[in-house]
Protein backbone atom coordinates (compact mmCIF):
# COMPACT_ATOMS: atom_id res chain seq x y z
CA UNK A 1 0.00 0.00 0.00
CA UNK A 2 1.30 3.42 -0.89
CA UNK A 3 0.85 6.58 1.13
CA UNK A 4 2.05 7.55 4.58
CA UNK A 5 5.37 6.09 5.71
CA UNK A 6 5.14 4.55 9.18
CA UNK A 7 7.96 4.23 11.71
CA UNK A 8 6.50 1.73 14.20
CA UNK A 9 4.35 -0.47 11.97
CA UNK A 10 4.41 -1.87 8.45
CA UNK A 11 1.34 -1.97 6.20
CA UNK A 12 1.64 -3.98 3.00
CA UNK A 13 -0.76 -5.36 0.40
CA UNK A 14 -0.86 -8.84 -1.14
CA UNK A 15 -3.73 -8.73 -3.58
CA UNK A 16 -6.94 -8.10 -1.65
CA UNK A 17 -5.25 -8.78 1.70
CA UNK A 18 -3.60 -6.08 3.82
CA UNK A 19 -0.88 -7.20 6.24
CA UNK A 20 -0.23 -4.93 9.22
CA UNK A 21 2.82 -5.83 11.29
CA UNK A 22 3.68 -4.15 14.58
CA UNK A 23 7.35 -3.34 14.17
CA UNK A 24 9.13 -2.56 17.44
CA UNK A 25 10.62 -6.02 18.03
CA UNK A 26 13.33 -4.66 20.35
CA UNK A 27 10.49 -3.71 22.76
CA UNK A 28 8.27 -6.71 22.04
CA UNK A 29 6.13 -4.31 20.00
CA UNK A 30 5.11 -2.34 23.09
CA UNK A 31 2.85 0.61 22.37
CA UNK A 32 3.95 4.23 22.32
CA UNK A 33 1.69 7.18 21.57
CA UNK A 34 3.21 7.47 18.08
CA UNK A 35 2.45 3.80 17.48
CA UNK A 36 -1.15 4.23 18.62
CA UNK A 37 -1.58 7.14 16.21
CA UNK A 38 -0.06 5.15 13.37
CA UNK A 39 -2.37 2.22 14.10
CA UNK A 40 -5.46 4.43 14.00
CA UNK A 41 -4.30 5.97 10.73
CA UNK A 42 -3.60 2.54 9.21
CA UNK A 43 -7.01 1.18 10.25
CA UNK A 44 -8.65 4.19 8.59
CA UNK A 45 -6.70 3.54 5.38
CA UNK A 46 -7.87 -0.06 5.34
CA UNK A 47 -11.48 0.97 6.10
CA UNK A 48 -11.54 3.46 3.23
CA UNK A 49 -10.03 1.09 0.65
CA UNK A 50 -12.83 -0.78 -1.16
CA UNK A 51 -10.31 -3.08 -2.86
CA UNK A 52 -9.07 -4.42 0.49
CA UNK A 53 -11.06 -7.40 1.76
CA UNK A 54 -9.05 -8.74 4.70
CA UNK A 55 -6.66 -7.28 7.29
CA UNK A 56 -4.09 -9.57 8.93
CA UNK A 57 -2.45 -8.33 12.14
CA UNK A 58 0.86 -9.73 13.40
CA UNK A 59 3.84 -8.67 15.46
CA UNK A 60 7.52 -8.70 14.48
CA UNK A 61 10.16 -10.66 16.34
CA UNK A 62 8.07 -13.44 17.87
CA UNK A 63 5.71 -11.28 19.94
CA UNK A 64 2.39 -9.64 19.13
CA UNK A 65 2.31 -6.71 21.54
CA UNK A 66 3.53 -6.36 25.14
CA UNK A 67 1.06 -3.60 26.05
CA UNK A 68 2.15 -0.06 26.78
CA UNK A 69 5.83 0.82 26.69
CA UNK A 70 6.74 1.32 30.36
CA UNK A 71 9.66 3.62 29.56
CA UNK A 72 7.36 5.94 27.63
CA UNK A 73 4.68 5.79 30.31
CA UNK A 74 7.13 6.54 33.11
CA UNK A 75 8.22 9.78 31.43
CA UNK A 76 5.30 11.82 32.81
CA UNK A 77 5.21 15.60 32.33
CA UNK A 78 4.14 17.69 35.34
CA UNK A 79 0.43 17.81 36.05
CA UNK A 80 -1.04 21.15 34.97
CA UNK A 81 -2.08 23.48 37.73
CA UNK A 82 -5.00 25.80 38.22
CA UNK A 83 -7.58 23.11 37.52
CA UNK A 84 -6.54 22.79 33.89
CA UNK A 85 -7.43 19.59 32.09
CA UNK A 86 -4.67 17.01 32.00
CA UNK A 87 -3.41 16.82 28.39
CA UNK A 88 -2.48 13.16 28.82
CA UNK A 89 -6.12 12.09 29.13
CA UNK A 90 -7.02 12.58 25.43
CA UNK A 91 -3.66 11.11 24.44
CA UNK A 92 -4.45 7.85 26.21
CA UNK A 93 -8.12 7.94 25.21
CA UNK A 94 -7.00 8.01 21.58
CA UNK A 95 -6.04 4.32 21.72
CA UNK A 96 -9.69 3.55 22.43
CA UNK A 97 -10.57 5.24 19.15
CA UNK A 98 -7.94 3.13 17.40
CA UNK A 99 -9.49 -0.03 18.89
CA UNK A 100 -12.97 1.09 17.86
CA UNK A 101 -11.68 1.64 14.33
CA UNK A 102 -10.23 -1.88 14.26
CA UNK A 103 -13.33 -3.42 15.85
CA UNK A 104 -15.71 -1.89 13.30
CA UNK A 105 -13.73 -2.35 10.09
CA UNK A 106 -16.04 -3.51 7.27
CA UNK A 107 -13.34 -5.94 6.18
CA UNK A 108 -12.65 -9.25 7.88
CA UNK A 109 -9.78 -9.09 10.38
CA UNK A 110 -7.44 -11.87 11.47
CA UNK A 111 -4.96 -11.55 14.35
CA UNK A 112 -2.03 -13.95 14.48
CA UNK A 113 -0.86 -14.07 18.09
CA UNK A 114 2.65 -15.22 18.92
CA UNK A 115 4.33 -14.55 22.25
CA UNK A 116 3.14 -11.68 24.41
CA UNK A 117 -0.32 -10.18 23.91
CA UNK A 118 -1.07 -8.29 27.09
CA UNK A 119 -2.83 -5.00 27.76
CA UNK A 120 -3.18 -3.23 24.42
CA UNK A 121 -2.15 -6.36 22.56
CA UNK A 122 -4.93 -8.29 24.31
CA UNK A 123 -7.34 -5.56 23.27
CA UNK A 124 -6.36 -5.70 19.60
CA UNK A 125 -6.82 -9.47 19.59
CA UNK A 126 -10.31 -9.04 21.08
CA UNK A 127 -11.17 -6.52 18.35
CA UNK A 128 -10.32 -9.02 15.60
CA UNK A 129 -12.87 -11.29 13.93
CA UNK A 130 -10.64 -14.34 13.93
CA UNK A 131 -7.67 -15.08 16.20
CA UNK A 132 -4.99 -17.66 15.42
CA UNK A 133 -3.01 -18.71 18.48
CA UNK A 134 0.55 -19.95 18.29
CA UNK A 135 1.36 -22.14 21.27
CA UNK A 136 3.72 -19.40 22.54
CA UNK A 137 0.87 -16.88 22.93
CA UNK A 138 0.28 -15.34 26.35
CA UNK A 139 -2.55 -13.00 27.37
CA UNK A 140 -3.23 -10.93 30.45
CA UNK A 141 -4.11 -7.63 32.09
CA UNK A 142 -1.09 -7.27 34.41
CA UNK A 143 -1.00 -3.45 34.54
CA UNK A 144 -2.38 -3.14 38.12
CA UNK A 145 0.71 -5.01 39.35
CA UNK A 146 2.74 -1.89 38.55
CA UNK A 147 0.14 0.65 39.59
CA UNK A 148 -2.01 1.52 36.56
CA UNK A 149 -4.73 -0.06 34.41
CA UNK A 150 -5.33 -1.32 30.85
CA UNK A 151 -7.89 1.44 30.39
CA UNK A 152 -8.98 1.35 26.75
CA UNK A 153 -9.13 -2.41 26.20
CA UNK A 154 -11.66 -3.20 28.93
CA UNK A 155 -14.95 -3.22 26.95
CA UNK A 156 -13.46 -5.30 24.15
CA UNK A 157 -11.96 -7.89 26.51
CA UNK A 158 -15.24 -8.18 28.45
CA UNK A 159 -17.24 -8.71 25.25
CA UNK A 160 -14.83 -11.38 24.03
CA UNK A 161 -14.48 -13.34 27.26
CA UNK A 162 -17.64 -12.48 29.19
CA UNK A 163 -17.71 -10.64 32.50
CA UNK A 164 -16.68 -13.55 34.73
CA UNK A 165 -13.35 -14.50 33.09
CA UNK A 166 -12.53 -10.84 32.46
CA UNK A 167 -13.07 -9.95 36.13
CA UNK A 168 -10.83 -12.79 37.26
CA UNK A 169 -8.01 -11.76 34.93
CA UNK A 170 -8.43 -8.09 35.88
CA UNK A 171 -8.17 -8.60 39.64
CA UNK A 172 -5.43 -11.25 39.64
CA UNK A 173 -3.18 -9.92 36.88
CA UNK A 174 -2.70 -13.54 35.88
CA UNK A 175 -1.12 -14.19 32.48
CA UNK A 176 -2.64 -17.16 30.67
CA UNK A 177 -1.11 -19.43 28.06
CA UNK A 178 -2.39 -20.26 24.59
CA UNK A 179 -4.24 -23.39 25.73
CA UNK A 180 -6.28 -21.46 28.29
CA UNK A 181 -6.86 -18.64 25.80
CA UNK A 182 -8.24 -21.24 23.43
CA UNK A 183 -10.56 -22.64 26.10
CA UNK A 184 -11.82 -19.14 26.95
CA UNK A 185 -12.59 -18.39 23.31
CA UNK A 186 -10.00 -15.67 22.76
CA UNK A 187 -8.79 -17.62 19.74
CA UNK A 188 -10.50 -20.33 17.71
CA UNK A 189 -7.38 -21.87 16.22
CA UNK A 190 -4.50 -23.24 18.32
CA UNK A 191 -1.34 -24.04 16.35
CA UNK A 192 1.76 -25.91 17.49
CA UNK A 193 4.20 -24.52 14.95
CA UNK A 194 4.84 -21.63 12.59
CA UNK A 195 4.08 -23.95 9.69
CA UNK A 196 0.68 -24.74 11.18
CA UNK A 197 0.00 -21.03 11.75
CA UNK A 198 0.75 -20.23 8.11
CA UNK A 199 -1.38 -23.12 6.84
CA UNK A 200 -4.29 -22.07 9.06
CA UNK A 201 -3.99 -18.47 7.90
CA UNK A 202 -3.94 -19.52 4.25
CA UNK A 203 -7.04 -21.67 4.74
CA UNK A 204 -8.92 -18.87 6.49
CA UNK A 205 -8.00 -16.37 3.77
CA UNK A 206 -9.34 -18.81 1.19
CA UNK A 207 -12.63 -19.06 3.08
CA UNK A 208 -13.02 -15.30 3.62
CA UNK A 209 -12.16 -14.35 0.07
CA UNK A 210 -15.04 -16.50 -1.16
CA UNK A 211 -17.42 -14.16 0.68
CA UNK A 212 -19.06 -11.30 -1.20
CA UNK A 213 -17.51 -8.14 0.33
CA UNK A 214 -20.69 -6.13 0.99
CA UNK A 215 -22.50 -9.14 2.42
CA UNK A 216 -19.56 -9.81 4.71
CA UNK A 217 -19.45 -6.20 5.89
CA UNK A 218 -23.19 -6.22 6.55
CA UNK A 219 -23.32 -9.45 8.54
CA UNK A 220 -20.30 -8.34 10.60
CA UNK A 221 -21.99 -5.01 11.37
CA UNK A 222 -25.15 -6.80 12.52
CA UNK A 223 -23.22 -9.21 14.74
CA UNK A 224 -21.49 -6.27 16.43
CA UNK A 225 -24.82 -4.45 16.85
CA UNK A 226 -26.16 -7.34 18.94
CA UNK A 227 -23.91 -6.25 21.82
CA UNK A 228 -25.32 -2.72 22.04
CA UNK A 229 -28.66 -2.53 20.21
CA UNK A 230 -32.17 -3.74 21.04
CA UNK A 231 -33.04 -7.08 19.42
CA UNK A 232 -35.94 -5.57 17.50
CA UNK A 233 -33.70 -2.84 16.09
CA UNK A 234 -31.18 -5.44 14.94
CA UNK A 235 -33.91 -7.58 13.37
CA UNK A 236 -35.39 -4.57 11.57
CA UNK A 237 -31.97 -3.60 10.27
CA UNK A 238 -31.24 -7.18 9.23
CA UNK A 239 -34.49 -7.47 7.25
CA UNK A 240 -33.86 -4.22 5.39
CA UNK A 241 -30.23 -5.19 4.78
CA UNK A 242 -31.23 -8.61 3.44
CA UNK A 243 -33.68 -7.16 0.93
CA UNK A 244 -31.18 -4.53 -0.14
CA UNK A 245 -28.53 -7.18 -0.73
CA UNK A 246 -30.94 -9.45 -2.61
CA UNK A 247 -31.74 -6.60 -5.01
CA UNK A 248 -28.07 -6.24 -5.97
CA UNK A 249 -26.56 -7.87 -9.03
CA UNK A 250 -24.07 -9.66 -6.81
CA UNK A 251 -26.79 -11.73 -5.14
CA UNK A 252 -28.19 -12.78 -8.50
CA UNK A 253 -24.70 -13.73 -9.64
CA UNK A 254 -23.99 -15.63 -6.43
CA UNK A 255 -27.24 -17.61 -6.57
CA UNK A 256 -26.68 -18.53 -10.23
CA UNK A 257 -23.09 -19.58 -9.48
CA UNK A 258 -24.20 -21.69 -6.51
CA UNK A 259 -26.79 -23.50 -8.63
CA UNK A 260 -24.29 -24.05 -11.43
CA UNK A 261 -21.60 -25.18 -8.96
CA UNK A 262 -19.21 -22.50 -10.23
CA UNK A 263 -17.53 -19.54 -8.50
CA UNK A 264 -18.89 -15.99 -8.61
CA UNK A 265 -16.66 -13.18 -9.82
CA UNK A 266 -15.53 -11.98 -6.40
CA UNK A 267 -14.22 -15.46 -5.52
CA UNK A 268 -12.41 -15.75 -8.84
CA UNK A 269 -10.59 -12.46 -8.14
CA UNK A 270 -9.15 -13.65 -4.82
CA UNK A 271 -5.55 -12.90 -5.78
CA UNK A 272 -6.20 -9.78 -7.83
CA UNK A 273 -3.48 -7.19 -7.30
CA UNK A 274 -4.44 -3.59 -6.63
Amino acid sequence: MTGRVYTTINLLRDGAVAHLRLNRPERRNALTHDMMLELEHAFARVRDDPTCRVLVLRGAGGHFCAGGDLDAMADMPPQPGGGAADPLVPAYRQFGDALLALDTLPQATIAVIEGSAVGGGFGMACCSDVVILHESAKFGLPEPKVGFIPSQVIPFVVRRLGEGPARELAVTGRVIDAAEAHRLGIGRYLCRSAVEVDATLASLLGDILRMEPQALATVKRLVLACATEDDRAVLDDAAESLVGLLRRAEASEGIKAFKAKTSPGWAKRRTEET
